[in-house]
Parts: C-alpha cells; sequence; structure tokens
C-alpha cells in the first residue's frame, strides 16, 4: 500500500489489525473497523461526511486490491474484511449449501445462483438479489471497472474464485465454522453477527 506518510502509516495499521484478527469490519461503533482506526472515533453516522473520508476511500481501494484481502458481507449483514488466512474456512462454508443458506431464498436470488453457478466467470449483478446471495455466503462479489469506466459489481461461483485465488478449502465445515467462530469472537463480534 502506498501513498502519503499519514496514509501509509493509517494503511498499515489498517492492515496489520486485520492480520491479527482475521476478520474487520468496514465500519461499526462496537468492534475494530477500518474506519475506527484511521478517525480513531466510533461513528454513529456515515463515514463520508468525515474529514477523512477521502483517507478512508483510498485504503478501502487498496485493500481491495490487496492479494490477502477479500471483502464479503460475513458479520452482521455488513462488509467483512477477510484475510487469507481464514480463506479456507470461508470457501468452505461458502460452498457448503447448507440449509441456513438456501432456507427461504427468494425466486430472484434462486434465479441469479442458477445463473452463477452455471457460469465459467464472474456474472454482472446487483441489487436485492445479488446481496441476498452474498450474505449468505452463497457466492462472492467484488466490484470491476466496467468498459465505460465505472464501477460494477460481479458476482462469481466459489469454484471459479477458488480457482482464481488458488485456495482449497477446509476439509469439512464443522472445522471451517469453528475457525470464523473463533475470529468473530476474538474481533469481539457477538457469534450472532455471523449468518449461520
Amino acid at each position: 500500500m502506498s501513498g502519503s506518510t499519514s496514509e501509509g502509516g493509517a494503511a498499515e495499521s489498517v492492515y496489520a489489525a486485520l492480520a491479527r484478527h482475521g476478520l474487520l469490519l468496514t465500519q461499526d461503533k462496537d468492534v475494530p473497523s477500518v474506519v475506527g482506526i484511521v478517525t480513531g472515533e466510533s461513528l454513529r453516522t456515515s463515514w463520508w461526511g468525515h474529514p477523512k473520508s477521502h483517507l478512508i476511500f483510498s485504503i478501502l481501494k487498496a485493500l481491495s486490491a490487496h492479494p490477502q484481502v477479500m471483502f464479503t458481507k460475513l458479520l452482521a449483514r455488513k462488509d467483512t474484511l477477510v484475510h487469507s488466512e481464514l480463506w479456507p474456512a470461508l470457501l468452505a462454508v461458502g460452498r457448503a449449501r447448507a440449509e441456513w443458506q438456501l432456507r427461504g431464498l427468494s425466486a430472484a436470488a434462486a434465479e441469479l445462483l442458477q445463473r452463477v453457478d452455471h457460469a465459467r466467470s464472474a456474472v454482472q449483478a446487483t441489487g436485492a438479489a445479488c446481496k441476498e446471495l452474498q450474505v449468505r455466503l452463497l457466492a462472492p462479489a467484488h466490484e470491476i471497472h466496467g468498459a465505460d469506466g465505472h464501477h460494477e459489481t460481479v458476482i462469481e461461483p466459489w469454484i471459479a474464485w477458488s480457482s482464481r485465488m488458488n485456495c482449497t478449502p477446509l476439509a469439512t465445515v464443522n472445522d471451517a465454522r469453528d475457525r470464523l467462530e473463533q475470529a468473530a469472537t476474538k474481533l469481539g463480534a457477538p457469534l450472532k453477527w455471523l449468518p449461520w
């Protein structure tokens, strides 16, 4: 991560916290988060209006391109940074297609999941169905620059993501859940924030 001295120092502090905890929220008033580390405050409002918003945006952008960082909606349905040490656990849970992942899935989300499952690469998707797949860990999503220069959200099958990231899932889903639960506890997040 590069940038000015203050930006570099803040970015390094955020990455060090992520490496230490394994998980980090983008913003939260109760547990460690990118916004809290950068501002030194526990914001109850959006960080976009904060004087350090440009710095926060720059750090989040750098982290989204970092080879050991993944963004997902793991904790409390919020943007959660996951360190690569936990990717095998996340992959095992995400691929499980457990009852909690599929119960009550909306028709639109089920249709999108079928499209994603049959795709060989990422599928452009936005809206409630895309978010529903993300919070149930049914498929990972990330932003790309579209041909017109705008950001687009794409969602991909776990198998494509794991191949692209050279990640192998943990052998059992129970072990994977245990690792993610331990990381959530280490961060100070209640277990009820996890989707299962």
